[in-house]
């Protein structure tokens, strides 16, 4: 008995397929839908179709005046400045990363990497919206639906006003910097996916409720506190979300040794001096963008923040070099960002000779705040809390000691520095119990959220993402 042969079955071509068909099998060629982790990431797409779809508004057609040079000039301005604040990312990125050890290299860039586009996407959805919306309890809490409206109206143009999608590209800088901060704090024993949830709910929730609060007119805005750029309402909250984390996770291994702190040197300080150049170029758009338009008040926002940071870096090295016996480049790096967050809050208030005092300070400050970190038994590895906690808070109670029109050291009575340590208090006391609720639910929901021993010993490279930052060097020291 003969048995016919089958032609072998062919595949079906993509180009072949009916519309019906066609969704089913692009599927079935895109690698990882197999897994469930990617059909957990695949899913993701209908859900942000459907956002765009159902939720998403879109300009409205409507007739225009002739742009004014004005309207032109403030919203190319504030462009730029936000790609200057976005392009900080990088600097946070080779900072972290050249300052914490090769086996955790790739694990720190793809965090600096992705946090911005976390932070796009929830800032989008929910929490431009909390911050800048309609207020639904006093002056704690906003609200204006989900995503926002970009329509272009008349006035915006003849008022010189910034458009809302400027407004937006600007403001979701300054919420990717809050979460980068965070990054640094629990750097080298964090799981990847972990710090991605939380990141989300920092971005779309946490930051924006607390932000509300001085730049969208809410309560402290109304009792008179200054924080001109966020030295408490980005940097310090950031630092503090992170230093619960950190605490929450512990040490990393060999950190500490009977009782005493042992270096862990970092594995690039060249691309750790790049990214501290990086960032203090990046401050141009965080400060004088602040201003919110191009005039006057510019170029002089421009000019105490680089006092600030020059006088931050001085002392940062001087301290060090007394402390130590020799100049030290991890404190000139962290005392020039000292000097640069310690100025933020009143660079637009500060007199020349103040701003360079007060990064002065700030630069002094953070060699002592990492010591005092140290000694608290808490494993800061790039000194990002020193640099991001305690200069922010030093910066935002400067402005009640060296504000010109206000300050004490002015000869301005001390009301303005109570308002100042209110609003210190506030910014605190709500980023670490929020914070505290957070990290707990994610570890409670994902069994915790340090990676194992031995991971954390092979290094998160492997680990976590199965790739290695300098495979190239790996291999020849073998």
């Amino acid at each position: 008995m003969t048995i016919a042969s089958h032609p072998p079955r062919r595949t079906k071509r993509l180009q072949e397929a009916s519309l019906m068909e066609g969704p089913a099998l692009l599927m079935s060629r895109i690698r990882g839908l197999s897994s469930q982790r990617g059909l957990i990431w695949f899913a993701c797409i209908p859900l942000a179709l459907f956002g765009l779809g159902v939720f998403n508004l879109s300009a409205h057609a409507a007739e225009l005046p002739e742009l004014t040079a004005a309207f032109l000039a403030n919203n190319l301005f504030i462009f730029i400045c936000a790609v200057l604040v976005i392009f900080m990312n990088a600097g946070f990125a080779m900072v972290e990363s050249g300052m914490c050890r090769q086996k955790n290299a790739v694990n720190i860039l793809l965090k600096n990497l992705i946090v911005f586009a976390l932070a796009a996407t929830a800032y989008w959805f929910i929490g431009y919206s909390v911050m800048y919306g309609d207020s639904v309890l006093g002056g704690w809490l906003f609200f204006k639906g989900l995503f926002f409206d970009p329509t272009v109206t008349p006035e915006m143009v003849s008022e010189g006003s910034l458009v809302p999608t400027v407004d937006f590209f600007f403001q979701v800088a300054f919420a990717a910097t809050a979460a980068t901060i965070v990054s640094g704090l629990v750097a080298e024993r964090i799981k990847f996916g972990e710090f991605v949830v939380f990141s989300l709910v920092l971005v779309g929730i946490l930051y924006p409720i607390s932000g509300s609060w001085q730049w969208n007119g809410g309560w402290l805005s109304e009792l008179g506190f200054i924080d001109f750029a966020g030295s408490s309402i980005v940097h310090s909250f950031g630092a503090w979300a992170g230093l619960i984390g950190a605490i929450l996770l512990g040490p990393r291994i060999g950190k500490f040794a009977e009782g005493r702190p042992q270096a862990l040197p970092g594995h690039n300080m060249a691309i750790a001096t790049l990214g501290c150049l990086i960032l203090w170029i990046g401050w141009y758009g965080f400060n004088p963008g602040s201003v919110l338009a191009m005039d006057q008040t510019v170029p002089y926002v421009a000019v105490t923040t680089t006092l600030g940071a020059a006088g931050g870096g001085i002392a940062g090295t001087l301290v060090s070099q007394i402390r130590g016996g020799k100049p030290d480049l991890t404190m000139t790096i962290n005392g020039i960002l000292a000097g640069l967050v310690a100025v933020t809050a009143g660079c637009d208030g500060f007199s020349m000779a103040g701003a360079w005092v007060v990064g002065f300070i700030g630069g002094a400050l953070v060699v002592f705040s990492v010591s005092f970190i140290d000694g608290l038994k808490i494993d800061d590895p790039v000194g990002a809390f020193s640099v991001h906690g305690t200069c922010g808070i030093w910066g935002t109670l400067a402005v009640g000691l060296f504000n010109m029109d206000k300050g004490l050291f002015t000869g301005h009575g001390a009301s303005q520095l109570g308002f100042q340590i209110v609003g210190v208090l506030a910014y605190g006391i709500f980023a670490i119990v929020a914070s505290l609720i957070t990290w707990s639910i994610i570890g409670a929901i994902f069994g915790g959220i340090r990676v194992s021993e031995k991971e954390e010993i092979e290094g998160l490279d492997i680990s976590e993402h199965g790739m290695e930052s300098y495979p190239d060097f790996a291999a020849s020291a073998k």
